[in-house]
Order: C-alpha cells, then structure tokens, then sequence
C-alpha cells in the first residue's frame, strides 16, 4: 500500500502544465496498477482539440464546468457529478467554462508513462 497527495505530485516530472491546464499524474504506468489515474484541471475559457490514440479514458469531474464536444458537433456540458467517456478513442474539443476552471479525475487504460505533453499547436489536435 502507498499513499500519494497532490502536493507531493506537484515536486516530480508527473506533475503537467499540458497547455491549458494542469495534470497530477497520481498513478502511471510504473505504479504497476494496469491504468492512470490523473487530478486534471482545464483552465477556465480554454479549448484543445484531443485524441487519445493509444488510451482509453473517462473524466469524473468533481469541481466546476466545461464542455465536451465530439466530431459530430454534439456539445454535451459537463458538470460537477458528470462523467464523459472516450470509448473509442474518440477525437474531442475539451472546454474549460466559461467562469470556472473544469476540475477532473481522469482514468487512463493502458497507463500513462506520466511524462506525455500534449501538443496543442498541431491543426489535427493533440495525440498520444
């Protein structure tokens, strides 16, 4: 058993500015529990066109608003309570509200290293 806490994340290389917000990867890969577990934070009035090619992931957001919006133009806003699901490796607008930053848990199968940036000056969005 271990115990880790956002602070202590925040002195290590799992601790992400991902461009706009933050990431504390709380478990990766080498934690050797088969998926990643991340405190994500999406700043308020941001937007980044994601993909996760080699991940699949859910978002629990406990803190805050923002909005999810597929390929489809489908625009589902997120709320403390919600949870959104990438199932299929789904290419997405994540937004950030439009007062308040986007507080998520985020689960990530297969893990994450904890050291992926994202790139969010790439026209297709940003991928790993």
């Amino acid at each position: 058993m271990f115990v880790r806490n956002l602070k202590e994340v925040e002195l290590t290389e799992r601790f992400v500015d991902w461009g706009n917000g933050t990431s504390h990867r709380l478990l990766t890969k080498d934690d050797g529990m088969g998926f990643t577990v991340c405190h994500t934070v999406v700043r308020a009035n941001s937007e980044a066109l994601l993909q996760y090619r080699n991940h699949l992931e859910a978002c629990y957001c406990i803190k805050g608003e923002g909005e999810v919006e597929d390929m489809d133009g489908n625009v589902f806003p997120i709320r403390a309570g919600d949870i959104y699901v990438l199932d299929k490796h789904d290419r997405h607008y994540l937004r950030g509200g439009k007062d308040q930053d986007l507080v998520l848990v985020s689960i990530f199968n297969p893990p994450l290293t904890g050291t992926e940036r994202h790139d969010l000056n790439n026209k297709s969005g940003s991928q790993y």
